[in-house]
């Protein structure tokens, strides 16, 4: 069983390099990982940070499950590194998952990009790739070989979490206005009323949001599987156990988002919603 934390093996990996040519030695060394078997890449791009401090791809190529685009846990990485950058990356959190921070769909932590960030210095150029690894010597091995700096974290899935957290705060600003409203002048009863509708119609921006959210995490999720199921049909022996156990992580961490993205979109936030709209309306007369 691989349940602890320590034992999962999807990372977001970032290698720094001082320059572009070093860059793209290291796509290719751990693309060669991959083939070999050491490591499979979800998604992986070639990065630099530019004098203003933004982020350029500078190659987003290959024959890989997940393509570098806005919502992904890597499109949201490198748009956490260096703001928007091309092909529209680094916009999940408004475009996608309205009030969340990319953080939450990159799946990694403030440390792990505090880190990242103070070695990813302008001129400098890095690796990113979303992976599944079992052992993290191959790929430190070969990156710290070509002079690169390697950077990695276990990818966490908290942004249901923070979701419930989110309604949980709104539920309870608008008890508090409820309260407020029940004991207030009538010159103040529809200001308040005001706010308490505004607060409704946050709850049901959250809900599409979530929606939105869990279509994608389910698209991405279902394109590592079935890359990973072609893997495992041409390996054998121990690359097979390993290419599977990859695919069994990835299948559990779906459907525990699955199980609670849906929750939040339809159940818990839709009845939350209607019982909104029915003490408004309440409240209106």
């Amino acid at each position: 069983m691989r349940d602890k934390e320590e034992n999962k093996m999807e990372k977001m990996l970032v290698v720094v390099f001082d320059n572009d040519g070093k860059a793209y030695e290291g796509s290719r060394a751990l693309n060669r990982l991959d083939s070999e078997g050491s490591v499979v890449i979800h998604a992986e791009a070639v990065i630099s940070k530019n004098p203003d401090g933004k982020v350029s791809v500078k190659k987003a190529e290959g024959d890989f499950p997940v393509r570098t685009v806005e919502g992904t846990a890597i499109g949201s990485l490198i748009g956490l590194l260096g703001g928007p950058v091309g092909f529209g990356i680094g916009a999940a959190a408004g475009a996608v998952a309205g009030g969340l921070s990319d953080i939450y769909a990159a799946g990694v932590d403030e440390d792990f990009l505090r880190e990242v960030s103070d070695k990813l210095t302008p001129g400098k150029y890095a690796v990113v790739a979303d992976l599944s690894e079992e052992w993290v010597t191959p790929v430190d091995k070969t990156m710290e070989g070509l002079g690169g700096v390697v950077f990695r974290t276990v990818k966490t899935n908290f942004e249901a979490d923070q979701r419930a957290r989110d309604i949980t705060a709104l539920k309870a600003e608008i008890s508090g206005l409820k309260v407020e409203h029940s004991k207030a002048v009538a010159d103040r009863k529809s200001n308040i009323q005001a706010k308490i509708d505004g607060l409704n119609a946050k709850l049901k921006n959250k809900q599409e949001e979530a929606r939105q959210r869990l279509d994608q995490i389910m698209s991405e999720a279902d394109a590592k599987i079935k890359a990973l199921e072609k893997k495992a049909a041409k390996s054998r022996g121990d690359a097979k156990a390993a290419i599977e156990a990859f695919e069994a992580e990835i299948r559990k961490e779906s459907r525990n988002a699955e199980k609670s993205l849906k929750g939040l979109a339809a159940n818990h936030m839709e009845k939350q919603a209607k019982d909104l709209e029915i003490e408004a309306a309440k409240l209106r007369k």
